[in-house]
């Protein structure tokens, strides 16, 4: 696939496709069991599930940053570290 036109790598777009992979998910996740309702979370905030999605990425963000900006070793760790927060974030907020 050529994306030179654009500047992107391939891992800018494995990035955005893993984003809209998501989206899909949580569409066809809503399509199987709707609703959803909102969860009252460790933080006390009442989120639903794209709430949580949302939350997710961006501290996964924000992760990356930090990993970046505060240690040299492998952004893996930070990818490691994202995942186990998207997961705890869908798990208890």
């Amino acid at each position: 696939m050529d994306l030179t036109w654009m500047a992107w790598t391939w891992q800018t777009a494995a990035f955005f496709g893993l984003i809209a992979g998501l989206l899909c998910m949580m569409m066809v996740w809503e399509w199987i069991s709707p609703g959803g309702g909102p969860r009252h979370g460790g933080l006390g905030l009442d989120t639903t599930r794209g709430d949580r999605l949302f939350i997710s990425l961006l501290g996964s963000a924000y992760i990356h940053l930090g990993w970046l900006a505060f240690t040299d070793a492998p952004l893996w760790g930070g990818t490691v570290l994202s995942i186990v927060f998207a997961i705890a974030v869908f798990r208890w907020v």
